[in-house]
């Protein structure tokens, strides 16, 4: 981390926010380059930890029966924790016709299947008044965090 950058983390918020428009958007730059550089740098320790330890975890899974999770190993007296996330996709056409298939068999179809329901905001804003006061009461907006840029006029006028 650069200097002038380490020497903001001692700094009062209140401080940091009286600086000129240009010092913010200076200092913005100049984080967002080195949380750039950081991560590229991490990314590549952790190929190379991948890479260190690929075929062990891989023999360890094949003698676990496990496709996914987490297993352990010891190298050098240090504990390496390999996960590999499960990620279960789901055909919602296929359930569709499963639920259908399950009703029509007398069977509730919510017993074995989590059905929900959304609706695109584009399409919403752009449905009739009458439509879109039926679904009113079932919609509720939440923000996210506010997210504020400094650009350059230069920037801006490119």
């Amino acid at each position: 981390m650069n200097t002038s950058l380490q020497n903001l983390l001692g700094m009062p918020l209140l401080e940091l926010a009286s600086k000129s428009s240009t010092e913010l958007l200076q200092l913005a730059e100049a984080a967002r380059l080195e949380l750039e550089q950081i991560k590229s740098l991490k990314d590549f320790i952790d190929g190379a930890i991948g890479h260190k330890y690929v075929s062990q975890v891989t023999r360890m899974r094949t003698e676990q029966g496990k496709e996914c999770g987490v297993v352990h190993l010891l190298d050098e007296g240090i504990k390496v924790s390999a996960d590999l996330p499960k990620r279960v996709t789901w055909d919602q056409k296929q359930l569709k016709t499963i639920a259908d298939k399950i009703a029509a068999q007398g069977e509730d179809p919510a017993e074995y299947l989590e059905v929900s329901y959304k609706v695109a905001e584009r399409k919403y804003s752009a449905w009739p008044d009458t439509i879109r006061k039926a679904f009113e009461s079932a919609r509720t907006l939440k923000t996210g965090k506010p997210v504020y840029k400094l650009s350059s006029v230069e920037e801006d006028a490119s």
